[in-house]
Protein backbone atom coordinates (compact mmCIF):
# COMPACT_ATOMS: atom_id res chain seq x y z
CA UNK A 1 0.00 0.00 0.00
CA UNK A 2 2.95 2.25 1.01
CA UNK A 3 4.59 1.90 -2.59
CA UNK A 4 1.34 2.04 -4.05
CA UNK A 5 0.92 5.87 -2.47
CA UNK A 6 4.25 6.58 -3.14
CA UNK A 7 4.24 6.15 -7.08
CA UNK A 8 0.98 7.65 -6.96
CA UNK A 9 2.70 10.46 -5.54
CA UNK A 10 5.79 10.79 -7.39
CA UNK A 11 2.98 10.77 -10.48
CA UNK A 12 1.39 13.78 -9.28
CA UNK A 13 4.57 15.50 -8.75
CA UNK A 14 5.87 14.80 -12.38
CA UNK A 15 2.79 15.46 -13.50
CA UNK A 16 2.16 19.02 -11.83
CA UNK A 17 5.88 19.93 -13.03
CA UNK A 18 5.33 19.08 -16.20
CA UNK A 19 2.16 20.98 -16.80
CA UNK A 20 4.06 24.28 -15.63
CA UNK A 21 6.58 25.48 -18.69
CA UNK A 22 7.76 29.02 -19.63
CA UNK A 23 5.63 30.98 -21.59
CA UNK A 24 8.31 33.67 -22.22
CA UNK A 25 11.63 34.65 -20.83
CA UNK A 26 11.00 34.74 -17.00
CA UNK A 27 7.06 34.11 -16.40
CA UNK A 28 5.60 30.53 -15.79
CA UNK A 29 2.60 29.64 -16.67
CA UNK A 30 1.54 29.06 -12.84
CA UNK A 31 2.88 32.59 -12.48
CA UNK A 32 -0.65 33.41 -14.24
CA UNK A 33 -2.10 32.24 -11.32
CA UNK A 34 -0.60 33.68 -8.51
CA UNK A 35 -0.42 37.01 -7.03
CA UNK A 36 1.94 39.70 -6.10
CA UNK A 37 3.23 39.90 -2.41
CA UNK A 38 4.95 43.21 -1.70
CA UNK A 39 6.81 44.04 1.67
CA UNK A 40 7.55 47.27 2.38
CA UNK A 41 9.19 49.06 5.31
CA UNK A 42 5.10 49.78 6.29
CA UNK A 43 4.28 46.53 6.17
CA UNK A 44 2.77 43.67 3.33
CA UNK A 45 0.92 44.30 0.25
CA UNK A 46 -0.63 42.16 -1.86
CA UNK A 47 -1.34 42.97 -5.58
CA UNK A 48 -3.22 40.80 -8.00
CA UNK A 49 -2.49 41.50 -12.23
CA UNK A 50 -5.17 41.09 -14.52
CA UNK A 51 -5.95 38.41 -17.33
CA UNK A 52 -7.09 41.38 -19.54
CA UNK A 53 -3.84 43.19 -19.86
CA UNK A 54 -1.69 40.41 -20.63
CA UNK A 55 1.70 42.60 -21.29
CA UNK A 56 1.73 44.28 -18.39
CA UNK A 57 0.87 41.18 -16.46
CA UNK A 58 3.94 39.45 -18.03
CA UNK A 59 6.53 42.66 -18.06
CA UNK A 60 5.66 42.89 -14.08
CA UNK A 61 5.63 39.19 -13.44
CA UNK A 62 9.22 39.24 -15.31
CA UNK A 63 10.55 41.76 -12.95
CA UNK A 64 8.94 40.47 -9.93
CA UNK A 65 10.99 36.73 -10.64
CA UNK A 66 14.28 39.05 -11.30
CA UNK A 67 14.15 40.73 -7.66
CA UNK A 68 14.11 44.15 -9.67
CA UNK A 69 11.58 45.55 -7.00
CA UNK A 70 13.99 44.95 -4.20
CA UNK A 71 14.95 47.83 -2.47
CA UNK A 72 13.45 50.10 -4.48
CA UNK A 73 11.95 52.72 -2.97
CA UNK A 74 8.55 55.20 -3.30
CA UNK A 75 9.94 58.27 -5.30
CA UNK A 76 6.41 59.96 -5.13
CA UNK A 77 3.72 60.33 -2.71
CA UNK A 78 0.92 62.06 -2.75
CA UNK A 79 -2.19 61.35 -0.12
CA UNK A 80 -5.53 61.27 -1.31
CA UNK A 81 -4.20 60.44 -4.37
CA UNK A 82 -1.27 58.22 -5.79
CA UNK A 83 2.18 56.29 -4.55
CA UNK A 84 4.37 55.55 -7.51
CA UNK A 85 7.40 53.53 -7.21
CA UNK A 86 9.92 51.88 -9.82
CA UNK A 87 12.61 54.25 -10.79
CA UNK A 88 15.90 52.07 -10.51
CA UNK A 89 17.80 54.91 -9.60
CA UNK A 90 16.16 55.11 -6.47
CA UNK A 91 17.83 51.93 -5.15
CA UNK A 92 20.92 53.88 -4.46
CA UNK A 93 20.33 55.53 -0.97
CA UNK A 94 22.44 58.22 -1.36
CA UNK A 95 21.18 59.73 -4.37
CA UNK A 96 20.47 63.52 -4.66
CA UNK A 97 18.97 62.84 -8.37
CA UNK A 98 15.51 63.84 -8.79
CA UNK A 99 13.53 60.77 -9.54
CA UNK A 100 10.67 59.36 -11.56
CA UNK A 101 12.61 59.94 -15.23
CA UNK A 102 14.47 56.33 -15.19
CA UNK A 103 13.29 52.55 -16.37
CA UNK A 104 14.73 50.27 -18.15
CA UNK A 105 15.17 51.06 -21.65
CA UNK A 106 11.85 49.75 -23.52
CA UNK A 107 8.10 50.44 -23.37
CA UNK A 108 5.26 48.69 -22.20
CA UNK A 109 2.42 48.89 -25.50
CA UNK A 110 -0.97 50.59 -23.83
CA UNK A 111 -3.83 48.31 -22.93
CA UNK A 112 -6.32 50.76 -21.80
CA UNK A 113 -9.59 48.45 -21.35
CA UNK A 114 -13.11 50.04 -20.39
CA UNK A 115 -13.55 47.38 -17.48
CA UNK A 116 -10.65 48.32 -15.80
CA UNK A 117 -10.71 51.74 -13.92
CA UNK A 118 -8.92 53.71 -11.11
CA UNK A 119 -10.71 53.00 -7.80
CA UNK A 120 -9.04 52.93 -4.20
CA UNK A 121 -6.21 50.17 -4.61
CA UNK A 122 -6.11 49.82 -9.20
CA UNK A 123 -2.48 49.36 -10.03
CA UNK A 124 -1.61 51.74 -12.59
CA UNK A 125 1.06 51.87 -15.32
CA UNK A 126 3.00 54.87 -15.22
CA UNK A 127 4.09 56.97 -18.39
CA UNK A 128 5.52 59.71 -20.54
CA UNK A 129 2.78 62.88 -21.35
CA UNK A 130 1.44 62.63 -24.81
CA UNK A 131 3.38 65.08 -26.11
CA UNK A 132 6.38 62.50 -25.96
CA UNK A 133 4.09 59.59 -26.12
CA UNK A 134 1.41 59.74 -28.42
CA UNK A 135 0.88 55.74 -28.23
CA UNK A 136 0.26 56.28 -24.49
CA UNK A 137 2.62 53.27 -23.61
CA UNK A 138 3.81 52.68 -20.15
CA UNK A 139 6.46 52.51 -18.53
CA UNK A 140 8.53 49.23 -18.41
CA UNK A 141 8.84 49.67 -14.50
CA UNK A 142 6.96 52.22 -12.77
CA UNK A 143 3.67 51.95 -11.46
CA UNK A 144 1.44 53.52 -8.84
CA UNK A 145 -1.21 52.27 -6.47
CA UNK A 146 -3.96 54.69 -6.39
CA UNK A 147 -5.27 55.87 -3.24
CA UNK A 148 -7.89 58.16 -4.31
CA UNK A 149 -10.41 60.16 -2.79
CA UNK A 150 -14.17 60.12 -2.91
CA UNK A 151 -16.01 61.93 -5.41
CA UNK A 152 -19.61 63.23 -5.64
CA UNK A 153 -21.89 63.78 -8.89
CA UNK A 154 -20.13 67.30 -9.51
CA UNK A 155 -16.43 66.34 -9.17
CA UNK A 156 -17.29 63.58 -11.20
CA UNK A 157 -18.21 65.65 -14.20
CA UNK A 158 -15.17 67.66 -13.37
CA UNK A 159 -13.21 64.53 -13.98
CA UNK A 160 -14.81 63.49 -17.10
CA UNK A 161 -14.32 66.66 -18.48
CA UNK A 162 -10.38 66.55 -17.75
CA UNK A 163 -10.82 62.97 -19.45
CA UNK A 164 -12.67 64.02 -22.65
CA UNK A 165 -10.03 66.98 -23.33
CA UNK A 166 -6.85 64.74 -23.27
CA UNK A 167 -8.97 62.03 -25.35
CA UNK A 168 -9.55 64.84 -27.61
CA UNK A 169 -5.87 66.20 -27.75
CA UNK A 170 -4.58 62.45 -28.31
CA UNK A 171 -6.26 62.71 -31.24
CA UNK A 172 -5.47 65.06 -32.56
CA UNK A 173 -1.88 64.66 -32.40
CA UNK A 174 -2.04 60.79 -33.62
CA UNK A 175 -3.68 62.46 -36.88
CA UNK A 176 -1.59 62.30 -39.68
CA UNK A 177 -2.73 65.94 -40.82
CA UNK A 178 -1.05 66.89 -37.59
CA UNK A 179 2.06 65.02 -37.61
CA UNK A 180 4.22 67.88 -38.23
CA UNK A 181 2.98 69.88 -35.98
CA UNK A 182 3.62 66.82 -33.41
CA UNK A 183 7.55 65.95 -35.07
CA UNK A 184 8.19 70.16 -34.53
CA UNK A 185 6.81 69.68 -30.69
CA UNK A 186 8.86 66.84 -29.92
CA UNK A 187 11.73 68.82 -31.59
CA UNK A 188 11.77 71.49 -29.57
CA UNK A 189 11.63 69.47 -26.30
CA UNK A 190 14.06 66.99 -27.21
CA UNK A 191 16.38 69.64 -28.52
CA UNK A 192 15.57 72.29 -25.22
CA UNK A 193 16.70 75.98 -25.70
CA UNK A 194 15.07 78.85 -23.78
CA UNK A 195 15.14 81.44 -26.53
CA UNK A 196 12.63 79.06 -28.75
CA UNK A 197 9.51 79.10 -25.68
CA UNK A 198 7.83 81.43 -28.10
CA UNK A 199 7.62 78.95 -30.92
CA UNK A 200 6.91 76.30 -28.70
CA UNK A 201 3.84 78.19 -27.54
CA UNK A 202 2.61 78.69 -30.57
CA UNK A 203 2.67 75.19 -31.26
CA UNK A 204 0.80 74.16 -28.50
CA UNK A 205 -1.58 76.82 -28.70
CA UNK A 206 -2.48 75.88 -32.21
CA UNK A 207 -2.77 71.87 -30.57
CA UNK A 208 -5.37 73.33 -28.39
CA UNK A 209 -7.32 74.94 -30.54
CA UNK A 210 -7.56 71.88 -32.70
CA UNK A 211 -8.37 70.14 -29.56
CA UNK A 212 -11.14 72.60 -28.66
CA UNK A 213 -12.86 71.55 -31.81
CA UNK A 214 -12.10 67.32 -32.01
CA UNK A 215 -13.78 67.66 -28.27
CA UNK A 216 -17.03 69.45 -29.72
CA UNK A 217 -17.11 66.91 -32.37
CA UNK A 218 -16.30 63.64 -30.81
CA UNK A 219 -18.58 61.22 -28.82
CA UNK A 220 -17.77 62.14 -25.04
CA UNK A 221 -16.92 59.69 -22.77
CA UNK A 222 -18.88 59.02 -19.28
CA UNK A 223 -18.25 57.05 -16.44
CA UNK A 224 -20.45 53.92 -16.41
CA UNK A 225 -22.54 53.52 -13.73
CA UNK A 226 -20.60 50.98 -11.82
CA UNK A 227 -17.49 53.13 -12.00
CA UNK A 228 -19.77 56.33 -10.75
CA UNK A 229 -20.79 54.72 -7.96
CA UNK A 230 -17.51 53.17 -6.86
CA UNK A 231 -15.55 56.21 -6.91
CA UNK A 232 -18.72 57.51 -4.95
CA UNK A 233 -18.27 55.18 -2.26
CA UNK A 234 -14.66 53.81 -2.41
CA UNK A 235 -13.00 56.36 -4.49
CA UNK A 236 -10.21 56.61 -6.47
CA UNK A 237 -8.63 58.65 -8.91
CA UNK A 238 -11.15 59.27 -11.55
CA UNK A 239 -9.65 61.85 -13.75
CA UNK A 240 -6.99 59.33 -14.70
CA UNK A 241 -9.57 56.71 -16.63
CA UNK A 242 -8.96 56.09 -20.35
CA UNK A 243 -5.23 57.69 -20.88
CA UNK A 244 -3.14 55.17 -18.83
CA UNK A 245 -3.14 51.79 -18.29
CA UNK A 246 -4.90 49.67 -15.16
CA UNK A 247 -3.16 46.22 -15.16
CA UNK A 248 -4.13 44.75 -11.46
CA UNK A 249 -5.54 45.50 -8.28
CA UNK A 250 -4.63 45.69 -4.40
CA UNK A 251 -6.38 42.79 -2.70
CA UNK A 252 -4.60 42.73 0.70
CA UNK A 253 -2.59 45.90 2.57
CA UNK A 254 -4.40 48.93 1.35
CA UNK A 255 -4.05 50.35 5.10
CA UNK A 256 -0.13 49.60 4.20
CA UNK A 257 -0.96 51.99 1.29
CA UNK A 258 -2.73 54.54 3.23
CA UNK A 259 0.68 54.53 5.99
CA UNK A 260 2.78 54.99 3.08
CA UNK A 261 0.67 58.00 1.18
CA UNK A 262 0.53 59.81 4.97
CA UNK A 263 4.49 60.15 5.33
CA UNK A 264 6.14 63.72 4.91
CA UNK A 265 7.34 64.35 1.71
CA UNK A 266 9.45 67.37 0.11
CA UNK A 267 7.94 69.91 -2.39
CA UNK A 268 8.62 67.30 -4.96
CA UNK A 269 6.47 64.59 -3.27
CA UNK A 270 9.34 62.65 -2.49
CA UNK A 271 9.25 61.13 0.74
CA UNK A 272 11.70 63.66 3.28
CA UNK A 273 12.59 59.48 5.21
CA UNK A 274 12.76 56.59 2.47
CA UNK A 275 9.66 54.35 1.80
CA UNK A 276 11.43 50.85 0.22
CA UNK A 277 10.15 47.75 -1.31
CA UNK A 278 12.23 45.47 0.75
CA UNK A 279 11.12 42.41 -1.87
CA UNK A 280 8.41 41.31 -3.95
CA UNK A 281 7.80 37.60 -4.65
CA UNK A 282 5.14 35.75 -6.55
CA UNK A 283 2.77 33.68 -4.22
CA UNK A 284 0.13 31.58 -4.51
CA UNK A 285 -3.77 32.79 -4.47
CA UNK A 286 -6.24 32.77 -2.36
CA UNK A 287 -9.38 34.71 -0.78
CA UNK A 288 -8.51 37.58 1.36
CA UNK A 289 -12.24 38.66 2.15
Amino acid sequence: MKIVLKLMLCFLLITTLGCDKEIEEGVMKSDLSKDVEMVTDFGTIVMRLSDDTPQHRNNFIKLVNEKFYDSIAFHRVIENFIIQTGDPESKNPDSEKDLGASDLPYRVPAEINNNLFHKRGALNAAREGDDNNPEQASSSTQFTIVQGRVYNDSTLKVAEGRINNWLAYNKVINKTEHKSKLDELQNLFKNWDSTKIDALNLIKKELDSLTELEEVAMTKYTYPDAHREAYKTIGGAAHLDQNYTVFGEVVKGMDVVDSIAAVSTNDRDKPISDVRIISARMIKRKSYE
